[in-house]
């Protein structure tokens, strides 16, 4: 493939930097796609495995110098793993997302205390708008690890230390690929995503030990909460601190006992030999860094009404941590259904309405094109998911539209 794409660029008098694309066959036989004169957006991958500026070659060459280097010069070390944060929805098939980045921190970049290094191309800053009108992109996270495994692994960590609020983003599939047994055993195609998220993205499922480590931290957060409040009374009117809970993650529950001594925090659950937990993370902090043992796990962490929302890994819980008395009355609440809405057509996304295909009185089909909206360069075709009739029409053509926006209503 390499000689082919120096033969093709001889052939057109290129002479700057440009990527051949190929699509290689179930044979390994390969077939030329097209080819892009200019740099793609995977560049960094190159300059972080070649040591090379593209860019600044680049210059150099339009400025009329000659490469300073050879082929044979140009030596390949380690591997190197991109990925793109995007400002889509994983969990509405990947439709754009737009509004104020009230949280935009990247991981530091540079060297790791794991040796690798950590590369973050963007232009965006927290307090920043993603708007609909340019692409989606909001950065490329590089890590570069002397061996696959090791770069995959730090990507990992340093997704789950990337802090974006504010907006719908897709670090949550990002870190589900990377943990994924198939894409970390290399054994992978352009069909990955088509092979193993057929249904679309809905989450990882959290594996029982991982639970566990959510719920632990789950308790011990509850306690430095818990202490903290403790702490701003007076002494006298300050109260003993409970140390048996019920943390209720992922569809489990838990009995955890947390013990504080002059060695730290342990934590029990369900009556298993205690586990000591450490952490600096403060009741304000969005981020913690939490260690059992020599393990160390990065989540986020949202305090809410409804519990604890914990982010790991491509996980997205809320744990709720109650009083033993409190858990054993909370299996009589009566479980909220979701408000029925078959019969509106809501925007997916937030967008520009560009056409309406139907009017109030028309009768539709199952699949039929009922309208368009327009988002982040990109038109998208709304369709009826059923046989009805359109009974009101409560948007215009050239409205921008905000998510789960009423469009239509069906009788």
């Amino acid at each position: 493939m390499g000689e082919q794409a120096v033969k093709l660029a001889k052939a057109v008098g290129y002479t700057s930097a440009g990527t051949v694309e190929f699509i290689v066959d179930s044979k390994r036989n390969f077939y030329f796609l097209e080819m892009n004169t200019r740099l793609q957006v995977e560049h960094p991958v190159t300059e972080l495995i070649t040591g090379l500026d593209l860019v600044e070659q680049m210059i150099r060459i339009a400025a009329g110098e000659k490469l300073s280097f050879a082929q044979s010069d140009v030596k390949l070390n380690g591997w190197a793993v991109e990925s793109r944060l995007y400002a889509e929805d994983p969990y509405r098939n990947f439709l754009p997302s737009i509004g104020r980045l009230t949280k935009y921190r990247p991981p530091t970049e540079g060297l790791r205390a794991d040796k690798t290094i950590l590369r973050n191309d963007t232009g965006v800053y927290e307090g920043g708008e993603i708007s609909m009108f340019y692409d989606p992109m909001i950065a490329k996270l590089c890590i570069w690890g002397p061996d696959r495994l090791a770069a995959i692994n730090a990507m990992q960590e340093a997704l789950d230390q990337f802090e974006v609020e504010g907006i719908a983003h897709n670090l949550p599939f990002l870190s589900a690929v990377m943990g994924h047994e198939r894409f970390r055993s290399g054994n992978i195609t352009t069909a990955f995503i088509a092979d193993e998220f057929p249904d679309g993205f809905n989450g990882v499922v959290a594996s029982y030990e991982a639970l566990k480590d959510l719920a632990r931290i789950a308790a011990y957060i509850h306690w430095r909460c818990e202490e903290r409040s403790n702490g701003n009374y007076s002494k006298m009117l300050r109260r003993s601190m409970s140390e048996q809970w019920v943390v209720r993650v992922g569809g489990q529950i838990f009995s955890a006992k947390v013990v504080q001594d002059i060695s730290g925090h342990h934590i029990s659950l369900d009556g298993e030999t205690p586990l000591p937990i450490s952490s600096s993370w403060k009741t304000r902090q969005s981020l913690g860094h939490f260690y059992f043992g020599e393990r160390e796990l990065y989540i986020k962490i949202s305090l809410t009404v409804k519990g604890i929302r914990l982010r790991h890994h491509g996980m997205d819980m809320v744990a709720q941590v109650q009083a033993p008395h409190v858990a054993a009355l909370a299996k009589f609440m009566v479980v909220k259904q979701p408000k029925d809405t078959s019969r509106f057509l809501l925007c997916p996304m937030p967008g520009l309405l560009r056409s309406l295909a139907v009017s109030i009185g028309d009768a539709v089909e199952p699949g039929q094109s009922v309208a368009v909206v327009e988002a982040m360069k990109m038109e998208n075709v709304l369709r009826s998911e059923r046989k009805a009739i359109v009974k009101n029409i409560a948007a215009q053509v050239g409205d921008s539209l905000s998510v789960d926006q009423l469009i239509m209503e069906f009788e």
